[in-house]
């Protein structure tokens, strides 16, 4: 449905703030519905004559998924991914204040974690769970992200990662300013908590959250 689409499923992998794959994740792939993906094609579009894309790190999450994010956040003692993904926070306090729920709007299948990429992108190296650095530091010591820098790592429990956050620089500002105005115009929504987090707001599925596997 979207040609050229560079993907970055993170939760196939273990560079997420699990530190494992996740339970329902069988092929690293982006399932969405029809209207989300075609609304993701016009914004691919309109960013083709600037030399960029769209690259992705989540799209629909089954519900097992979802539990297997919510087993985590209350095994206190499962710290492997602190340094990076929430580093100023005891991991206590996660599910209480909201950071994971029992319920995601990914479940439902018009949901998308994203950012945008210059083209041609550049190499990624492979992921070193050994080497953590906290998402909310400068994109030069950070993870290397062949995305552009939007001031904060994706899935950083931090307030960096606040869409409005007048704390980032301004060039980071200028491409988050940019992913978000593409994205309402094709009739996403965005999380002000989370810069990549966007839901098409008349979703065909507003009620249902789906369980069947990524494969």
């Amino acid at each position: 449905m979207v040609p050229g689409l560079r993907l970055d499923m993170r939760y196939f992998t273990n560079h997420n703030f699990l530190g494992v794959p996740v339970q329902g994740y069988e092929a690293p792939k982006c399932l969405l519905t029809r209207p989300a993906a075609e609304a993701m094609a016009r914004v691919r579009e309109r960013l083709l004559p600037l030399g960029l894309s769209l690259k992705i790190y989540d799209c629909y999450r089954p519900q097992r998924a979802v539990d297997h994010f919510v087993r985590w956040a209350k095994d206190t003692e499962d710290t492997l991914t602190k340094a990076e993904f929430y580093p100023t926070l005891d991991k206590k306090v996660l599910f209480p204040q909201g950071y994971i729920a029992e319920r995601s709007g990914h479940s439902r299948g018009s949901t998308v974690d994203l950012t945008i990429v210059a083209l041609p992108a550049a190499q990624e190296p492979a992921f070193d769970p050994a080497r953590q650095v906290e998402c909310f530091k400068p994109a030069v010591t950070r993870y290397p992200d062949n995305g552009l820098d939007m001031g904060g790592g994706f899935d950083c429990f931090h307030e960096i990662s606040h869409t409005a956050n007048p704390g980032v620089g301004p060039q980071q500002r200028a491409n988050r300013a940019l992913l978000k105005t593409l994205m309402e115009a094709q009739g996403f929504k965005s999380l002000a908590e989370e810069w990549w987090h966007y839901t098409l707001k008349d979703e065909p599925y507003p009620n249902t959250f789906f369980d069947f596997p990524v494969k």
